[in-house]
């Protein structure tokens, strides 16, 4: 098979490093690609929201499958155009995609087929945002309602930095993804990501993973797009996993279904286990950065046939995926200023070293200069990920790559894992 990977960052990477190991695969294009992806990968520089660009680069490699990967290439409705040109897609259309490229959307979304989520306001303008704070009580969540690279969300202690992050949000802190603000109930409980995949008919649940979305230890500074992950994660008891496929899985599928935009790709259900039960907050149409790079090591089937399968309406032909038992763990190193603005140029040493089979780094944001100096290109910028036979043993290993690594512009969380070890 020819594939080609939609993508650069260390989603991808990891993407690419699980369908590198294939026997089905015959050649393997990235685009763009990363500095790390080229280990795997032959790299084509055309950008993720280049559509026609995608097209063409798919029918020159004369692709059996594309397998995107960021929701910014979902948003641009690229699936929608692979499926016009009669090429595979690993990926759901723009309409589906609105599942994420819209919090406003799933919120009416929810409603409409009954999926527990938290109350919300909607709102159009500032006055009108300010106002409905009222309706609820601190913290306060704020979310800009469109695409803000896991960014976009602000959780405030009380209401004067409510009104602040509202200001910001409506005075263009996100781009056109805040010219709509969302307001959320806080929810009590304990995070988590779980997977599934679809074909547009049959689904199954496709692992699981904890995040850990703020910037600092101690779960402390501002949301980022996740500075570190680890599965299995306790929180997914086989209840809670069953729970989540009733409640949340099974009726947005149907849901998408019946507003005529089957679901074909994975989706990311971000959930709250409260105590009366998970309730979704927010979904992602696309595999969790970092939530997949502990999946495809913890993975033991191949992924190509799941990708293939769900591109192509067959997922009801093939049995549920093999896991590995080992624990696995993935420690974000981000530029400095991240997730603001981040310092940019930074020389990184030893991100190619060797750490042993069971540990690997992928790059989310590298960059390689004209003397072949790998470089900090992004916020998040390498992905230092471990497996072992305990997640305590898998920490242990990936803070020792971390170490081994030389970069003085960087930095990472040293907790990660913490609600499994304690």
């Amino acid at each position: 098979m020819n594939i080609l990977i939609v993508g650069s960052g260390g989603r991808e990477h990891s993407l690419a490093w699980k369908i590198a190991a294939s026997p089905l695969v015959k050649r393997l294009v990235a685009a763009p690609g990363n500095p790390g992806m080229a280990a795997q990968c032959e790299l084509r520089n055309v950008a993720v929201t280049d559509v026609d660009g995608l097209v063409a680069l798919a029918q020159q490699i004369a692709a059996d499958l594309v397998v995107i990967g960021p929701e910014t290439a979902v948003a641009a409705g690229l699936a929608d155009a692979l499926a016009a040109a009669g090429i595979p897609c690993f990926g759901p259309t723009a309409q589906a995609g609105q599942l994420e490229s819209s919090k406003a959307f799933t919120k009416a979304f929810c409603d409409r087929y009954g999926l527990p989520t938290s109350a919300y306001a909607v709102c159009e303008d500032a006055e009108a945002a300010k106002a409905a704070l009222e309706r609820f009580a601190p913290p306060y969540v704020i979310k800009a309602d469109g695409l803000a690279a896991g960014k976009g969300v602000v959780i405030a202690s009380d209401r004067a930095e409510a009104e602040a992050a509202i200001e910001d949000a409506f005075g263009g802190r996100f781009g056109q993804a805040g010219a709509r603000v969302v307001i959320e109930e806080f929810l009590e409980g304990e995070i988590g990501s779980l997977f599934a995949l679809c074909d547009g008919k049959t689904s199954m649940v496709f692992g699981w993973a904890q995040d850990h979305k703020r910037v600092f230890d101690g779960e402390q500074g501002p949301n980022t797009g996740g500075m570190g992950t680890y599965s299995p994660a306790p929180v997914f008891t086989p209840e809670l996993v069953e729970q989540v496929r009733a409640r949340l899985v099974d009726p947005a599928f149907a849901g998408i279904a019946a507003d005529g935009a089957p679901y074909r790709g994975v989706l990311f259900v971000e959930l709250m286990a409260t105590r009366d039960g998970p309730k979704l907050v927010e979904f992602n149409t696309r595999f969790g950065d970092p939530e997949c790079q502990v999946l495809m090591l913890r993975l033991k089937s191949d992924l190509v046939p799941y990708l293939l399968a769900c591109a192509t309406g067959r997922l009801a032909q093939i049995p549920g995926p093999e896991w590995r038992d080992d624990a696995a763990i993935c420690v974000v190193l981000a530029a400095k200023g991240y997730p603001g603005t981040p310092q940019a140029g930074g020389v990184i040493k030893g991100a190619d070293a060797d750490f042993g089979a069971d540990a690997v780094v992928f790059h989310a944001g590298t960059t390689r200069d004209a003397q072949g100096m790998l470089r900090a290109a992004g916020g998040r910028v390498l992905n230092v990920c471990a497996r072992a036979g305990t997640l305590r043993e898998a920490k242990d290993k990936a803070y020792a790559a971390v170490d081994a690594i030389d970069f003085p512009d960087g930095f990472c969380r040293r907790d990660i894992g913490w609600r499994a070890l304690g």
